[in-house]
């Protein structure tokens, strides 16, 4: 890595530029390309000098190469523009580099920073002119130098970037104006009389180390004899003051509003006699040797040394007599001056603002009206005279420029004799000197160290290291250098135009201090160089390495030669062959073992490069470090090497096993003659299982099983150990089923021979664990595949177990075969764990008959007899082979799809540890969750476990629960069968854990647990309480009714209470949802399963004595469950419920049930006592104080009054056309039930119901009713009443009279037609009744009233009029 030349920027409308700022001189076409040519003829002349001192670092190809590509660009572009101009123009960068302003004489041009796509669709910067026009203001006046300085933001969003940039500028009258970028006069100030000479400004650095001073920032000028220094603070809030009052001023022409005074010191300098520059080095306090040492010089022998050495600034100039010279300003010897800020804005802003328009428009006003009266000039302080403390004499030489280091301690110095001197300030001496620089333009680079072994070394104190670059810009020469500090050599040199400006601001944002300075990253150029023949803006690139030694380095060489790698691992069209060959001459040519092991593993990791090519390099470098001294030799560099080398081998010797041709068949094994009856047994269940397997899905395509392994995927999954053996990394589950099916699925296939790839992986020093671990990965991961031809298959993987276990190492040769083998036991422990039910059990299978010959071979070699060998080994064997195909079925039951919208998600995966760890309802638990995702009916699911019943009663007992069950499954064509039949097999292979009880328990369990997640689905709710009422055991029955009560039905139930109760009537949907969280529908429903719960709670409490407690099993193979308890086995843990507290419960569900489903008014914990309100939402295993006695009279005539308007809701729902379903009909019975719980007279409730079935026209009805009721007496008051509204309508409100009905209306008796008259047939809801009806009514009404009674007669008379209404009609 070496220095380089960026580009970052290009400058656009750099020719109108030019044009703008020298109208005047514009040359003649044919003298200025005649100008152009001597340019260029002269340049080329000038581009030759020796570079013999820097080129031997490099050999002298590289820089060769960066000279002639950087020169073509100046030769083709030079011709378009004259070429010096710029070098007679004041430039100034922002250091954002997001602002360039170019001033000559009295114009000046300000371009801002825009960002654009080029042709290739990248983002690029450009500075476009954004301002241009007059900056003086007085005669004759000039601009002589100027800076901008970006101003930091003070919102605490900022992240570093700057808020806006002032322009500051120097005239030859002394002035110092500050503008916009947008070219607005912020304000003016004249401190001194004298031009301007230099403007240069410092701001805040974080201090590199705990001893080093903070600098203040500050705004220095130079005069010839005088220097002033604004204090940065005091500056920066009167540019935001003053910018402030121009953007109100511009906005609604306010008053000006006085910004605060500038705070600044004014020097005199003095006994120089020339000053052309200078530098404001910061403030500093000397040694106690060096102010004794000043002390002695300056006043004797006896002069007296102050206890503390007194702060200072320091201030450096460059010019003449002498030729530099250093002052130092004592800090308190002089107070600060304040100057009243001359601000161009308020009454003045117009008129300015009209001015620059009319500038851009391209015409003027009268001068006569632009000029203003002269304004007095203001009052300019003196200076406080500062003598200077000592300089570096040289009569003939004359200072031209300075400038400061970034660190404060360096400075570089130009002359007239084309000299670069570099300065020690705090020594006060030249430490270094170049010659042949004439009209040399300077900058500093400060580098800091990249991230390497230093940011993690074990010492938190060492700081992070800086280099420090001069960079020398020789115009005269067009070449650009850069040169390490302080005495080392020239690290990079670039051919560069003649008439280029080096842009060096040596300063970063004002305003900015310790506390905003906090985690800004803020991005700045240190070094610009602007070429005005491209208009390109390139920055210097410097790597930090090159400033650690001198120009022999071979460690900045090997880091270019490790460049030139990338670059080459990097080309996609390279040859392998010239990628092998430029490879190898490059690993071999570096020097440095770190550069060259981090070679070689970036050669190792590029994807490119094939494994031919890896293999040759990483041999050629061993042996060359094989041939080397040892003592020499990097000994982790050799041990990776042959690593490396070890594993290449083993990579293309496994490549070479698969793709070689087959040559013989493996021999046919005895121990598998009973597979096949045992594939062809399991086929039906296999096949199903593959169908349900086999539904497309989606993947990446990089993460394909069938995805090539590539060499430098295998070197990362495998590593060598320090005793040359080999190890598997197991990274991720994806790239270790990528190297499973690189080693083995080639043998699995049958398209490679498996005893010469497992003997091959035993040379490599591979464990067979780990082997064992990949192939049962390959296994179970491509169990699709296996499925397709398990015969073939299953014989493919006993010929590789039966390789592996017989490897040294994986079965112990002392292993007994009454223990449990370790090598076995990995076997069966895989099995266990893995989803994929179907190639776990071929795996168990096969296992099986291998451990099965194995143990036999040890038993006849050690008895030689006939009896079978029976171990421990092979009961685990029978048992995990029982097990996965209970696990079988029941995945196979499990991935059978829901049907479209149902719930539940994707379908679970189960294999025998989590069923197993799922405790003993577990299995059951799985099931449950089908059936929810199935959404299956209770009545649907109670069929067809009665189905298996059927089943189990027809089938022999040795055959129950076999696999052979699902055979029958295969002959059914329609789904739903299938699915039925599948259940049922899971049933019979899980007779104990499955049985009814338990599913149907578990199957409301989760349906309750799926409503309290959304409970706006009443239905499954609803459907929990059926699956509840399946329940046949009152034991289980009664403790899940108390297990969902507690745990999701009485807080809803609660809030729903007193919701009700706090708005006096059936709340609406919203109130429902904010305080219940769910509709008003959904809470009706909610209601009438609560009544529901509670009443099935208290029949199993009542059938609980009765029945003795269920026992609960487990099937045999699945004893060993550890985990939670079933739901069945928690609901038998429940305590007894006190029933009349339940009864309760279930009396307050029904009177809010009836509220919410008629709509109507009521408190309903206001028609309960004190004790009975307190009794409410209590645990219902807990005895309460219940309600006892009579209760208050006023209490039950509020009960009463809800019951009839109960009953009168009903009549009315009952008879409305437009309701969707009418209510049921035992809402009157159950009213009547209520009122006996209650204390309310139920013949009063029968009374009201047959007054209310009459008024609403349904006298059939109402006849039923009427036979219920006791008191006739008061009925038939009642029913004379809504007779006589009933004539009352037909003879008087009527619409269509009839002149039969008007005689009869004459001829009736006074005291009738009075009362007729009295009676208000608007209460009726039903008043146009047939007669015969009304009638048949009066006639019921005679037989009940007694001849004693006062209205007998009336009921006479009523009867009379009736019946020769009817006999007219």
């Amino acid at each position: 890595m070496s220095c380089s030349l960026l580009e970052f920027c290009r400058l656009q409308e750099l020719k109108t530029v030019r044009d703008f700022l020298f109208q005047r001189q514009k040359p003649d076409p044919a003298e200025e390309r005649s100008q152009t040519g001597n340019a260029v003829a002269k340049a080329e002349n000038e581009l030759s000098w020796d570079t013999s001192d820097w080129e031997s670092a490099w050999d002298g190809g590289e820089n060769k190469e960066a000279d002639s590509t950087s020169t073509a660009p100046v030769e083709e572009e030079i011709t378009e523009q004259n070429g010096p101009w710029l070098q007679d123009c004041v430039v100034s960068l922002s250091p954002c580099s997001d602002l360039l302003v170019v001033a000559y004489e009295h114009k000046a041009a300000f371009l801002s920073a825009k960002w654009r796509t080029d042709d290739s669709g990248r983002e690029e910067m450009t500075l476009a002119v954004s301002w241009t026009g007059t900056l003086s203001t007085e005669d004759g006046e000039c601009v002589t130098s100027s800076i901008c300085i970006p101003l930091a933001s003070q919102k605490r969003s900022s992240t570093g970037r700057p808020d806006w940039t002032c322009v500051v500028v120097g005239f030859t009258s002394g002035y110092v104006r500050f503008y916009t970028e947008s070219g607005v006069l912020l304000l003016a100030q004249l401190l001194h009389e004298d031009p301007v000479l230099r403007l240069k400004c410092r701001t805040y650095e974080i201090p590199r180390h705990p001893g080093v001073t903070e600098q203040p920032e500050e705004l220095s000028i130079l005069y010839p004899a005088a220097l002033v220094t604004i204090d940065g603070f005091s500056l920066f809030q009167s540019l935001r003051a003053c910018r402030n009052q121009v953007a109100r001023a511009a906005a609604a022409g306010s008053d000006v509003i006085q910004p605060p005074p500038l705070a600044y010191k004014k020097w005199g300098l003095q006994e120089m006699d020339n000053i052309v520059d200078h530098s404001s080095v910061g403030i500093m306090t000397l040694c106690v040797f060096d102010q004794m040492r000043n002390a002695s010089v300056l006043g004797g022998f006896n002069a007296s040394v102050k206890g503390s050495p007194p702060a200072m600034s320091q201030y450096v100039t460059v010019g003449a007599g002498p030729y530099t010279g250093f002052y130092y300003a004592v800090e308190g010897s002089s107070q600060p001056l304040l100057s009243h800020v001359a601000m161009a804005v308020a009454s003045k802003l117009t008129s300015a603002l009209f001015s620059a328009a009319s500038g851009w428009l391209g015409w003027n006003k009268n001068k006569s009206e632009d000029e203003a009266p002269q304004k007095q000039k203001p009052k300019v302080e003196p200076a406080t005279p500062l003598g200077i403390r000592f300089g570096l004499p040289d009569s003939r030489r004359h200072g031209e420029s300075i400038c400061l280091s970034p660190c404060n301690t360096l400075a570089g110095v130009t002359d007239d004799f084309g000299r670069v001197t570099l300065l020690d300030l705090g020594r006060g001496i030249a430490i270094r000197m170049w010659k042949g620089y004439r009209d040399a333009q300077l900058a500093w680079l400060q580098v800091p160290e990249e991230r390497g072994d230093r940011e993690f070394s074990p010492s938190v104190s060492l700081p992070k290291r800086r280099a420090l670059f001069l960079v020398i810009y020789a115009p005269r020469r067009g070449i650009l250098e850069v040169w390490a500090m302080q005495q080392g050599p020239r690290v990079g040199a670039f051919t560069v135009g003649k008439h280029c400006r080096l842009l060096y601001a040596g300063y970063r944002l004002m305003g900015v201090n310790s506390v905003t300075s906090q985690g800004w990253q803020l991005h700045t150029q240190q070094v610009c160089l602007l070429d005005p023949t491209t208009g390109a803006l390139r920055t210097v690139s410097v790597p930090f390495h090159l400033a650690l030694s001198d120009k022999k380095c071979e460690r900045a060489k090997d880091m270019h030669l490790m460049k030139r790698l990338t670059a080459v691992l990097k080309s996609r069209d390279v040859d392998p062959d010239v990628l092998e060959e430029e490879a190898r001459s490059v690993l071999l040519d570096i020097k440095h073992p770190a550069v060259k092991k981090q070679a070689l593993e970036s050669l190792l990791s590029a994807r490119n490069a094939p494994v031919s090519c890896l293999t040759n390099i990483t041999r050629a470098l061993h042996n060359t470090l094989k041939q080397q001294d040892p003592n020499e030799v990097d000994t982790a560099l050799l041990q990776l090497c042959s690593s490396r080398l070890k594993l290449l081998q083993l990579y293309s010797d496994i490549q070479q096993l698969h793709s070689a041709a087959e040559t013989q068949d493996e021999p046919e094994n005895d121990s598998l003659e009973g597979m096949t009856d045992e594939l062809s047994r399991l086929g039906p269940t296999l096949q199903r299982y593959a169908q349900l397997t086999s539904r497309p899905s989606v993947s990446f395509a990089q993460d394909s099983p069938d995805t090539p392994l590539s060499a430098q995927a295998f070197l990362s999954q495998l590593e060598v150990t320090e005793d040359g053996e080999l190890k598997l990394l197991r990274r991720s589950e994806t790239e270790w089923n990528q190297l499973g099916n690189f080693v083995f699925w080639g043998c699995l296939c049958g398209k490679s021979l498996q005893r010469q790839v497992c003997d091959t992986l035993q040379q490599a020093g591979i464990s067979p664990q780990q082997l064992l671990s990949l192939l049962l990965s390959v296994w179970l991961q491509r169990e699709k595949e296996v499925l397709q031809k398990p015969a073939e298959i299953v014989r493919n993987l006993h010929t590789l177990l039966v390789a592996l276990s017989d490897m040294k190492g994986a079965v112990e040769e002392s292993w007994d075969t009454q223990s449990v083998s370790p090598w076995w036991q990995q076997v069966r422990c895989t099995c266990t764990q893995s989803h994929n039910a179907a190639a776990a059990l071929l795996a168990a299978l096969v296992a099986h008959r291998a451990v099965k010959a194995s143990i036999t071979s040890r038993a006849d070699s050690k008895l030689q007899s006939e009896w079978e060998a029976v171990s421990l080994e092979l009961e685990q064997w029978v048992v995990c082979v029982r097990q996965l195909e209970d696990v079988l079925v029941l995945q196979t039951l499990l991935l059978v799809p829901s049907p479209q919208g149902a719930a539940g998600g994707a379908p679970a995966h189960c294999s025998i540890k989590a069923l197993l760890e799922g405790g003993t309802g577990g299995i059951a638990d799985s099931v449950s969750k089908w059936v929810f995702r199935q959404n299956m009916a209770p009545e649907r699911l109670k069929e067809n476990l009665q189905k298996r019943e059927a089943a189990e009663a027809e089938d022999k007992p040795e055959q129950r629960g076999g696999v052979e069950a699902d055979v029958e499954m295969e002959k059914s064509q329609d789904g739903s069968d299938r699915t039925a039949e599948l259940l049922v097999a899971v049933c019979q292979r899980f007779p104990h854990s499955l049985s009814p009880d338990l599913l149907f328990a578990h199957c409301c369990w989760e349906y309750v647990v799926q409503w309290n997640k959304d409970p706006e689905e009443g239905r499954y709710l609803c459907w929990a309480v059926e699956h509840l009422k399946l329940v046949s055991s009152p034991h289980i029955k009664q403790g899940i009714s108390t297990m969902m009560w507690s745990t999701f039905i009485v807080k809803r139930f609660s809030a729903a209470a007193f919701l009700t109760e706090k708005v006096g009537k059936a709340p609406k949907d919203r109130l429902c949802r904010r305080d219940v969280g769910m509709g008003d529908k959904a809470m009706t429903s909610f209601l009438g399963c609560c009544i529901q719960l509670l009443q099935i709670l208290m029949e199993a409490d009542s059938a609980v004595e009765e029945v003795a407690a269920p026992e609960l099993s487990m099937e045999e193979a699945w004893c060993g469950a550890e985990g939670p308890a079933s739901i069945a086995e928690l609901a038998l843990e429940q305590r007894g419920i006190h029933y009349p507290l339940v009864q309760h419960h279930c009396l307050l569900a029904t009177l809010m049930h009836a509220a919410m489903t008629f709509s109507l008014k009521v408190k309903p914990l206001s028609l309960f006592d004190s004790k009975g309100k307190n009794a409410f939402f209590r645990d219902l295993t807990t005895i309460q104080l219940m309600p006892s006695g009579d209760m208050d009279p006023s209490l039950v005539l509020l009960r009463q009054e809800f019951l009839l308007r109960v009953l009168t809701g009903w009549v009315q729902a009952s008879d409305e056309p437009s309701a969707s379903a009418p209510p049921a009909d035992w809402w009157p019975s159950l009213c009547l039930e209520l009122g006996a719980l209650l204390q309310v007279n139920a013949d009063i409730l029968r009374r009201h119901l047959v007054c209310e079935l009459y008024n609403q026209g349904l006298d059939l009805r109402a006849e039923e009713m009427m036979l219920e009721v006791e008191d006739k007496d008061v009925l038939g008051s009642q029913l004379l009443v809504l007779t006589g509204q009933r004539m009352s309508f037909s003879l008087l409100h009527n619409q269509t009279q009839t002149q039969t009905a008007m005689e009869l209306l004459a001829r009736l008796p006074p005291t009738l037609c009075t009362w007729l008259k009295a009676m208000d047939p608007s209460e009726l809801r039903c008043p146009l009744v047939p007669l015969p009806q009304t009638s048949r009514l009066v006639g019921r009404l005679v037989e009940m009233l007694p001849e004693n009674h006062a209205q007998y007669s009336l009921a006479l008379h009523l009867l009379e009029a009736v019946d020769a209404l009817t006999t007219e009609d």
